[in-house]
């Protein structure tokens, strides 16, 4: 009898381009509203939205299924 091998997972491409998953297994995302209008808001609150954010609860575990983690 031959073995059968198991299916590939195929992995979500726009939710591997929208977040990151580090070696210690959190995922990083983008913060939002951070395309236009930046003149309206503060130094501070512009550099806080682009530095990378991590994802927590549910949501952190369906998007590891779906990247393939």
């Amino acid at each position: 009898m031959k073995k059968r091998k198991a299916n590939k997972l195929k992995i979500k491409k726009s939710l591997k381009r929208r977040f990151k998953i580090t070696k210690t297994g959190k995922i990083m995302r983008r913060g939002s509203h951070n395309r236009h209008l930046k003149r309206r808001k503060n130094k501070g609150q512009v550099r806080k939205q682009n530095r990378p954010q991590t994802l927590e609860g549910k949501l952190k575990n369906k998007i590891k299924k779906a990247l393939g983690k």
